[in-house]
């Protein structure tokens, strides 16, 4: 083969990948493990775009890589592919969701394919398979029956915790419950009917069915998360969300918490990424105390980390969401108060944390009083105060706190300063100091007067010490059809699970997709969507799962795939354990990341798993951005001026498709047929050439900019798109996508080509020894490419690879001594050309088989040095010498040099200076 066929060679090595089944991986205990995974993708109907892949190549490099250095690799692929998207789609067309995601899913397949990702196929999984969510479902039965022990800080069975009810009641079990769970002994339990025991345990298991405050989207038919809610509206769709009261199952992360926080410590993670879990877990110690509401004998409960400020507080703040609003909001404030509240607790809560400057709120017309002093304080409704932190309840400090002073200030309300410091800029924060004007915690520092305040607290029954999170406990249900159905149906009106025995509980066939005419879930409109038992059929639930659920423990699968009767063998599993690198987008930092985590402590604390943690090293990969490009139209015509002449005319930019545009140059033909209305244009030209303007922005459809991988796979090849995104910048960088620059990359892969070719482009490789200089250049790449390879930087690897390949072009080297282990370097980023070089060297196993090559420092060792040789002050002659000589051999062999003898015209020098391995200086 005389040309570099890159077609011909890429569809070869994939074949032969695939069928000797290369990448697939067992247990073998005699070779260390590593387990290399990339985040779930969801198929998309859209497919890849060349920003996908970009984390993959990173995976798939160091997969390759560890192979090299005799590790035993796991690197597995599968589809996340329960989804809105896929249920969106059969609503609008009638297709079943089913169908959708197979179709989608061949078409990642297929793309992935044809980018020759070492990906082991063999241990595929898929979340909507039947053979996956049966484990979904029984994990999810696993956390029914589970509680949390606060004594062992772990998680217990529900039924361990039954008979510590018939022995003794719950008067000294410290468990996770629900707050307002009440008291009782063994004889109360003992004379409980089923129904009461069944509301009572549901207080205390790892998921329980509860009313909570959701974002409710009628048009989706579905509840979504903060994260898919902005400004009051869905992510998806752009359709009004409201805030609203549902039956919903959820998860007890919240048991987890300090477990999660003191997780993070033992990953390898980036700290911006542990920063924001610590921040969404939210960590906080204080106080938690009750304020009594005047004229009312109800109570609003708050949580403070500053107790000791408790005598500068003006007034109570009630998220619009809380409890007792409505009952709050006297006659004369209803008009303002009831729509303020309406409109605020619409908005979601990241919305309202990150809005800092508007100022907005109602007062209720209701007081609280400040047990501490007696003072009635006003209770307003301000949408800066959150229902899902603390308890929805906030006593406001305006002296001590910013958004708090803004609202005082805003409102007119009293600014009450109770620490001592300046106060001429507003509020005083004041992280410690004394506190003055506070009663008998007057003049103690912070610690002390905390400490005071809450033994007062305690005292006086009003009141406690208290470790807060702000993370609350997880929903776990979506009022859809395209998810995990739940094993459960309800007696009494009351959640019981199926029996394991008949697992799957498969989704049913549906006539539509949407909710039914009188509100319920998609899988109310199922046909004998019931459950039979001995005591009779009862009804099964009509809401799926999230989206999050089979996301939360694939990893495990992975290992074992095809297991019937367990989710993971322990052996394998103990085996592979931790993922030891995780590459994915940042953007998953605080849902999948902390789902995985907690799903994962809990399987270790039912013994399910050996390990705490899933993954111990994780890379955020960066985004690759589109590169867009325009046209400029004359306004009120259809001719278009090329970018250099546009200023001389009055026209508009227009994103036109970027992969009808090369160099920044139109192909004019192919803009004329991309749009009817373009077929009719004309064009002002410069040098016979319309020439786009271009500029940066996400890649998006909208914008035209989006480039399909398989257009220059088909063009330049998969190893010439794997070497370009990693040659564009770090990882982790955001990083413009430029076709332009693809060419450079293309060109160095056909100059790598030609090293084993002569001439005539017959492959031609000697058996001579290689000189030192071939050596030097090779033990170079090897070092650079190794280190890089063990810090996971990928870029400055693939410059490494064009140095040596035009320095052993300059060398003309063919030495096999050389150019073999060369192929090896190059085989983890290019590995379809490195196979058929390695095929060519006489090899029959895939240079897959092979070992990482050697470094040996020898050969980076110099033995000559050019000394530059200065006479008064001037560079006249270079002289390579020995480094072995001595500062009176170097200076001997300078003065004899026949450029020296020139300048000096023979004459004794009147000084001479020799830096040994640096420089002569010369002085006549």
């Amino acid at each position: 083969m005389a040309d570099y066929n890159f077609q011909e060679i890429e569809k070869k090595w994939q074949s032969y990948w695939e069928k000797n089944q290369i990448f697939n991986a067992e247990v073998d205990q005699a070779k260390p493990k590593f387990y290399s995974l990339d985040m779930f993708p969801y198929p998309s109907g859209a497919g890849l775009h060349v920003g996908h892949p970009l984390g993959y190549i990173a995976s798939d490099i160091i997969t390759r890589f560890k192979r090299l250095e005799g590790y035993n690799v796991l690197h597995p692929m599968g589809y996340d592919s329960f989804g809105l998207p896929a249920e969106q789609y059969a609503i609008q067309t009638g297709q079943h969701p089913a169908i959708t995601t197979e179709q989608n899913i061949n078409r990642y397949t297929e793309q992935l394919k044809n980018i020759g990702f070492a990906f082991d196929w063999s241990k595929e999984v898929r979340t909507s398979s039947t053979d996956y969510y049966r484990w979904t479902q029984w994990i999810f039965m696993q956390l029914f029956n589970s509680y949390y022990d606060k004594t062992a800080d772990k998680a217990k069975s529900i039924d361990s915790l039954i008979a510590v009810f018939e022995k003794e009641g719950n008067g000294n079990i410290q468990a996770v419950c629900d707050e307002d769970t009440f008291v009782f002994s063994s004889d109360d339990w003992n004379s409980f009917s089923e129904k009461r025991k069944q509301e009572i345990l549901l207080q205390f298991r790892l998921t329980f069915l509860a009313e909570t405050t959701v974002n409710w989207c009628a048009a989706l038919g579905t509840v979504l998360s903060n994260d898919e809610v902005k400004d009051g509206f869905s992510e998806r769709g752009g359709h009004p969300v409201e805030r609203k009261k549902m039956m919903q199952w959820s998860m007890r992360i919240t048991a987890y918490a300090e477990r999660l926080l003191q997780g993070l410590e033992e990953v390898e993670w980036s700290e911006p990424i542990k920063e924001m879990q610590r921040n969404w877990i939210g960590k906080s110690i204080g106080a938690e105390m009750i304020f009594q509401i005047k004229g009312n004998d109800k109570q609003i409960k708050v949580f403070t980390t500053r107790i000791d400020t408790i005598y500068g507080v003006t007034y109570l703040a009630l998220a619009p969401e809380h409890e007792y609003v409505q009952e709050l909001i006297t006659e004369d404030q209803r008009e303002t108060a009831e729509a303020y509240a309406e409109v605020a607790k619409n908005r979601s809560e990241r919305d309202r944390m990150s809005d800092v400057k508007t100022i907005s709120g109602a007062f209720t017309g209701s007081y609280a009083i400040n047990p501490f002093n007696g003072e009635e304080i006003q209770i307003w409704i301000a949408d800066y105060v959150l229902a899902g932190y603390g308890t929805g309840a906030v006593m406001a400090v305006p002296a001590h706190d910013e958004r708090d002073y803004n609202f005082a200030r805003h409102f007119g309300l009293e600014v009450r300063q109770v620490i001592e410091g300046s106060m001429e800029n507003g509020s005083f924060p004041g992280k410690g100091g004394t506190i003055i004007n506070s009663g008998f915690i007057s003049d103690l520092e912070m610690k002390y007067a905390m400490n005071k305040a809450i033994a007062f607290l305690e005292e006086k029954k009003i009141g406690k010490g208290k470790i807060q999170y702000r993370m609350r406990d997880a929903i776990f249900t979506r009022q859809r059809y395209w998810g995990e159905p739940l094993p459960v149906y309800f007696k009494d009106g009351l959640p019981y699970l199926m029996d394991e025995k008949d697992l799957p509980l498969v989704l049913p066939e549906v006539d539509k997709y949407l909710p039914t005419e009188d509100g319920e879930p998609p899988l109310g409109r199922a046909k004998d969507w019931t459950y039979r038992t001995a005591d009779g059929e009862f009804p099964l639930e009509k809401s799926t799962m999230p989206g999050w659920a089979g996301s939360s423990w694939y990893f495990f699968r992975y290992m074992d795939p095809k297991n019937t009767g367990k989710f993971v063998d322990p052996k394998k599993e103990k085996y592979w354990g931790s993922v030891d690198l995780y590459i994915g987008g940042a953007e998953h930092a605080t849902g999948h990341l902390l789902y995985s985590r907690f799903w994962t402590k809990f399987l270790f604390d039912i013994g399910a798993v050996s390990i705490e943690e899933p993954f111990q090293k994780m890379i955020n990969q960066g985004m690759i951005q589109g590169r867009s490009n325009f046209v400029y139209r004359v306004k009120g015509s259809n001719q278009f001026v090329s970018y250099g002449l546009k200023d001389n005319y009055d026209t508009s930019a227009m994103h036109v498709d970027v992969n009808i545009v090369h160099h920044d140059q139109l192909n004019i033909d192919k803009f004329k047929s991309w749009r009817p209305d373009l077929a009719n244009a004309e064009f002002i030209l410069e040098d016979g050439k319309y020439i786009c303007g271009a500029e940066v922005e996400k890649m998006s459809k909208r914008y035209y900019n989006v480039v399909n991988p398989d257009d220059i796979v088909e063009r330049y090849g998969a190893d010439t798109l794997r070497l370009y995104e990693m040659f564009l910048g770090p990882l982790e960088q955001f990083k413009p996508w430029n076709t332009n620059g693809i060419d450079g990359v293309f060109k160095f892969l056909k100059k790598l080509w030609k090293l084993y070719h002569d001439s005539n482009g017959q492959f031609q490789v000697s058996d001579e020894k290689p000189n030192k200089e071939e050596l030097k250049t090779l033990h170079k790449t090897i070092k650079k490419t190794k280190e890089d390879l063990d810090n996971y930087s990928f870029n400055t690897s693939v410059a490494s690879f064009m140095i040596c390949v035009n320095e052993l072009t300059a060398q003309k080297s063919n030495k096999r001594e050389v150019l073999e282990p060369l192929a090896i370097l190059v085989s983890s980023y290019a590995p379809h050309i490195a196979e058929e070089l390695w095929s060519l060297l006489g090899h029959s196993d895939s240079i897959i088989y092979a070992t990482f090559p050697e470094f040996k420092e020898e050969f980076l060792v110099e033995n000559n040095h050019e000394y530059p040789v200065s006479i008064n002050g001037k560079m006249r002659a270079k002289l390579t010498l020995p480094l072995t000589l001595s500062r009176e051999e170097v200076e001997k062999a300078a003065l004899e040099d026949a450029t020296v003898l020139k300048w000096t015209e023979g004459n004794p020098p009147k000084k001479v200076i020799v830096v040994p391995g640096k420089i002569v200086n010369i002085v006549i």
